[in-house]
């Protein structure tokens, strides 16, 4: 097992105890890092605050990523107190409601600049600003989900954000690999979170993956930051701009 105690890690889009960013965040304290939270709005501090309590996190930050000004001040604040990060993890996606559960062929213009926006652009603006600190090298994780490859019922614009995403992973791997900062994305397999609760089918989808999956289960949240750890840490030193599915190896099935 790699020792990273003391490395400094920045995480975004943590939103309560069932969120995957929880679990990573939890995953990477009993390791020994140093965390910095981000939340997007203030109606989420009262879920946040609490977590930051119980890991042991001294700086909790409410950041509109969407907003430049914000991501800029978040930067200004970290400077303030590291003189380097390690670690970035990027938890962060968003599609208005009125834009899911519906064909998708009627997905709005303001619907579909928003989920490119909060869900792809947010993670290229924030290792812009990010890239000073990685002094010494240093890596990026992202969630995506399955719905960037094939068509998922009701997951509508979020597919193309996702795909979107995947893309911009391979793009940021190369444009930041001669730092040495290493870019990739987590695949996870469907998940009860606040993010997955506006879309329809979930429990049903659930069912069927618990049939057809190879590993016959569907996988939890701790399962993710075990990769997570796996993909921030020096034991994936080599891996650059992939996407590491952790899905009980549903992906793999062609029916």
């Amino acid at each position: 097992m790699i020792d990273i105690a003391n490395k400094r890690a920045l995480i975004l889009g943590l939103a309560n105890q069932h969120s995957i960013a929880y679990a990573i965040a939890k995953a990477l304290r009993k390791s020994g890092v140093e965390v910095i939270l981000s939340y997007a709005s203030p109606a989420l501090a009262k879920r946040v605050l609490p977590i930051a309590d119980e890991l042991g996190i001294s700086d909790c930050i409410q950041c509109d990523l969407s907003k430049d000004y914000d991501l800029q001040n978040l930067f200004r604040l970290i400077k303030g107190k590291w003189d380097r990060m390690d670690y970035l993890v990027h938890s962060v996606a968003y599609a208005p409601t009125s834009e899911l559960n519906i064909p998708f062929h009627n997905t709005s213009r303001h619907g579909f600049l928003t989920a490119l926006d909060i869900s792809v652009y947010t993670l290229i603006a924030t290792l812009r600003e990010a890239e000073p600190l990685f002094s010494q090298g240093g890596s990026a994780i992202t969630l995506s989900y399955y719905g960037a490859e094939k068509v998922v019922p009701n997951y509508g614009v979020m597919g193309i954000a996702k795909a979107a995403l995947e893309a911009s992973v391979r793009y940021l791997a190369h444009s930041l690999g001669e730092k040495n900062i290493r870019v990739n994305a987590i695949s996870a397999g469907p998940l009860r979170t606040l993010s997955s609760s506006a879309i329809g089918g979930i429990s049903q989808l659930q069912k069927r993956i618990e049939k057809m999956a190879p590993l016959a289960r569907n996988i939890e949240a701790d399962d993710v930051a075990k990769s997570a750890l796996y993909l921030l840490s020096d034991l994936s030193s080599g891996v650059t701009g992939e996407t590491l599915y952790v899905d009980a190896g549903m992906n793999i099935m062609a029916y």
